[in-house]
């Protein structure tokens, strides 16, 4: 299109990066602004799961639904960037062994393709595994490298024009009347402050939509959800080992090149850049992380942290019962200020869908009729991002 209109992108996690490759190949101008390094947030500091949707089939269903569609159209659009690994559902007593009717129903009733497989058979793939689970389900989760995962998106987004700027912080907003209309921004690099214009921006800074939110006189229901994550320096499972219940703390190993993270616990907190990290949250996910695979007790631990997940709030539901969906809020359309869009919610495992409908309601604002092709489009490598 000529004079293409030009969106500001401010935050470059993973929602961030998939809306900048989604609206640069629909042909508008855009320019990415992220305070720090590509995934310095929370996408950098996650479990690094490529869900499958088994986590939340039961209780969570389009959260489910999400994240396996999701799941199979990032293995076809960004497979370099990706560990497509697989995952166990394990049982380890008589109440997990009952929740795998639930748990199979639901695999089914969201599409996720699930199969029981013999104990023996679990245990010759996972010799590290508890001898003691009584069943196992297999599904198609996997891993993904965040920093890799997010310059694939930022490495098409730059082959189409797009324009990434980190270490740029936004410091305020530039109105003209009542409408966003640009960014004010620190540079970090250069200690200069400037002002960049837009045609509209977008807010995908996550757990800190908040803060953006405020800037535009306007409020969005995110609700910051820390978890602890606990890394054993030592890769002692081969597939994501789940246990099989409902969410709980605790409750999953992610193989990450030769580490297991173990995760992950749950609650609320005020700001995103202040998490303090209990003690009794670290030896909680050991304990958890033992009971599915042992020798994770004699394992060193290379690190401990902590992340604020961008959930969107329910009344009278506790963090931990959050749904994991994802929602774009037109903040002119609930009457607040015009030219800024929040997305937020979801998961890394969704960020090209989130993008989408982001991306979707951006042109629906602009008046451009474009269609989306980030299902289908093959990504770049990340190894392109710095070429």
């Amino acid at each position: 299109m000529s004079n293409p209109p030009h969106v500001i992108i401010i935050g470059a996690g993973s929602t961030g990066s998939a809306t900048a490759h989604d609206l640069a190949l629909r042909g508008l101008s855009v320019t990415v602004v992220e305070r720090g390094e590509i995934a310095s947030g929370t996408t950098g500091r996650n479990h690094c799961l490529l869900h499958s949707g088994g986590r939340y089939c039961v209780n969570d269903k389009e959260g489910a639904i999400e994240c396996i569609e999701e799941n199979l159209i990032l293995r076809r659009i960004m497979p370099h960037a990706l560990e497509m690994n697989d995952g166990l559902f394990v049982a380890l007593d008589d109440e997990d062994y009952a929740f795998q009717e639930d748990f199979l129903a639901g695999c089914e009733e969201c599409h996720i393709p699930a199969r029981e497989i013999p104990v023996k058979q679990a245990l010759e793939i996972e010799p590290f595994l508890n001898p003691k689970i009584k069943a196992a389900v297999q599904v198609p989760d996997g891993v993904f490298e965040p920093w890799r995962f997010c310059t694939s998106f930022l490495a098409t987004a730059k082959k189409n024009g797009a324009t990434i700027r980190n270490f740029t912080e936004v410091s305020d907003l530039v109105f003209q009347g009542s409408a966003v209309a640009g960014i004010q921004v620190f540079d970090h690099r250069t200690g200069k402050t400037e002002t960049i214009g837009a045609d509209m921006v977008v807010n995908a800074t996550g757990s800190w939509a908040g803060i953006i939110a405020e800037m535009a006189h306007v409020n969005v229901p995110v609700a910051p959800t820390a978890g602890v994550m606990v890394t054993i320096g030592t890769r002692l499972n081969n597939m994501v080992i789940n246990r099989m219940h409902k969410p709980h703390d605790g409750d999953i190993v992610v193989p990450v090149r030769n580490t297991s993270i173990i995760g992950t616990t749950s609650w609320r907190v005020t700001s995103p850049d202040a998490i303090e990290i209990p003690q009794d949250q670290i030896d909680k996910m050991m304990h958890a992380g033992e009971l599915l695979i042992p020798s994770i007790k004699a394992g060193r631990q290379r690190g401990v942290m902590a992340v604020a997940r961008p959930l969107i709030a329910s009344a009278n539901v506790d963090a931990r019962d959050f749904s994991r969906t994802f929602e774009a809020f037109n903040h002119r359309k609930q009457g607040g200020a015009a030219g800024i869009i929040t997305i937020s919610g979801g998961k890394t495992t969704t960020a090209r869908g989130m993008a989408e409908k982001v991306s979707d309601v951006v042109c629906a604002e602009l008046g451009i009729s474009v269609e989306c092709k980030t299902k289908t489009t093959p990504l770049v490598s990340y190894r392109d991002f710095y070429n």
